[in-house]
């Protein structure tokens, strides 16, 4: 006597039944992590358009009852603070820093990457090496050098020490290890250099990429902060999140002050953002170039 084992081959309707509901999970998943990402920019808002005493009251309100639209002008009205000037000095460092990175790490990256070279693997780990030290262990010395260069509270002091980055040139370096060689070697074949290939056919096709390591460096500029507080040590030279926090002192707390410079100091980053988003996500997701 025999029996037969029952079919239990899934139909196509539950299999786009199981689509749907993994979709919909997917979906949900992800609303909510972006409800959990935003409410941080909320309370900023909130509280930028508050008083101190409805930011500090007992009773919770999701919204101010009169919004005060004046409290976004005030930190350009404080004397104590050169706020357009400290938003002036982020932008100058920032955009420096990031072009300055992008520019070296990039050529330190395709260098170690394919101009053939007996030492190319022992230079590539030294790179690496430096990712093991801990930034308090240079920030003493090379506070020092900047010191004895004269470069306290200039923009020098403020951005050269900070124009390499290990990290970005071993994702430069492992980015350009996957670029089509095909394209590199009809340019070499039409006589470019290296630096003309470089130039000329792989940053022209690593757009997405250049875009998303911008992003990323011009954020981490932007919002450094203890470097630029030692360096920047005349008022005059402070970037914004240095003036941020002489907001805050032991003898005051300006709430409303500090939320609105807040939401002020963001909108760069916002505008950056939004701006390549659609190149940052492309650059994140590639690793090299199809064909």
């Amino acid at each position: 006597m025999t029996t037969t084992a029952p079919d239990v081959r899934k139909t196509p309707g539950k299999k786009r039944g199981g689509k749907v509901i993994g979709s919909t999970g997917l979906y949900i998943a992800t609303g909510v992590a972006a409800l959990l990402f935003l409410v941080p920019f909320y309370l900023i808002v909130r509280n930028a358009l508050m008083t101190d005493p409805e930011i500090t009251g007992e009773n919770w309100k999701w919204f101010p009852t009169d919004i005060q639209w004046g409290n976004f002008a005030e930190p350009f009205n404080d004397e104590t603070v050169d706020f357009g000037r400290a938003l002036w000095n982020s932008w100058v460092v920032a955009i420096l820093h990031t072009t300055g990175i992008l520019l070296i790490c990039s050529l330190a990256g395709y260098g170690l990457a394919r101009i053939p070279y007996k030492h190319a693997n022992k230079i590539f780990y030294m790179v690496l090496v430096t990712l093991m030290i801990p930034t308090a262990v240079t920030f003493v010395p090379s506070f020092v050098l900047v010191s004895s260069l004269g470069w306290v509270d200039t923009y020098r002091g403020l951005i050269i020490p900070a124009l390499f980055s290990g990290f970005t040139c071993f994702l430069f370096r492992q980015y350009f290890l996957g670029f089509p060689k095909e394209l590199e070697e009809a340019a070499r074949v039409d006589g470019l250099s290296y630096w003309g290939a470089y130039w000329r056919v792989v940053v022209p096709n690593s757009l997405n990429f250049f875009a998303a390591m911008a992003t990323i460096t011009f954020i981490s500029g932007w919002n450094s902060f203890l470097w630029p507080l030692v360096i920047g040590q005349d008022p005059s030279s402070w970037t914004i999140q240095v003036a941020l926090s002489s907001y805050m002192t032991n003898q005051t707390v300006n709430y409303h002050l500090i939320f609105a410079a807040t939401a002020i100091s963001i909108l760069p980053l916002l505008l950056v953002f939004l701006f390549l988003q659609r190149w940052l996500v492309q650059g994140i997701a590639q690793t090299g170039i199809k064909g």
